[in-house]
């Protein structure tokens, strides 16, 4: 459990204080422990980075439940809203593992050892995606899976950045994911 609440500290930190202020030290005052106990279980950097992505995967893993294992046939307005529901609660109530995931992709670009890890936990995304999308009667699934998980990766970073003029509003968001799929599955 210490390393679960090492790595969750370290996303709070990555979080509020980018790459640069994720040290051993602040882990440890963010968690509220002894100094020196982030690098007792995380001796590098790299090995707490490599630690924080997969307890990214492991809380992602238990947001994704209800869609696990995938059920034989699914309505492509109910593939819409959850797909919808799990974009919302990204910026909203899983904001902060959000950019912390942000911040650990773009260093994955300059350190090939943490981009191959979040490469391995994004496949799994991709996957899911996959296989919802056969569900939902999908003609080239695998293909189609990825570009939805773009898109909803899209979806989120413009949410989160502020990178768009104006936020959608819930309604809109679920709109947005509805004409995505019906793009995806109409192909």
């Amino acid at each position: 459990m210490r390393r679960n609440e090492i790595t969750d500290a370290a996303i709070a930190t990555l979080a509020r204080e980018g790459l640069r202020g994720l040290t051993h030290r602040a882990v440890d005052r963010e968690a509220c422990l002894p100094e020196g106990s982030c690098s007792y279980y995380f001796r590098t950097r790299h090995a707490l980075l490599a630690a924080t992505v997969e307890r990214l995967a492991d809380l992602d893993a238990d947001e994704l439940a209800p869609v696990t294992p995938v059920p034989e046939r699914i309505s492509p307005e109910h593939l819409a809203a959850l797909m919808a529901g799990m974009a919302e609660r990204s910026v909203t109530v899983n904001r902060d593992r959000m950019v912390a995931r942000y911040e650990l992709s773009l260093e994955a670009t300059r350190r090939p050892e943490l981009r191959e890890a979040l490469v391995a936990v994004g496949e799994r995304y991709r996957v899911l995606a996959a296989d919802l999308l056969a569900a939902a009667g999908a003609s080239d699934p695998q293909r189609q899976g990825r570009a939805l998980v773009a898109f909803l990766d899209g979806m989120i970073f413009d949410r989160i950045a502020g990178a768009g003029a104006t936020p959608l509003d819930a309604d809109a968001f679920r709109e947005s994911f509805a004409e995505a799929l019906r793009g995806v599955l109409e192909r």
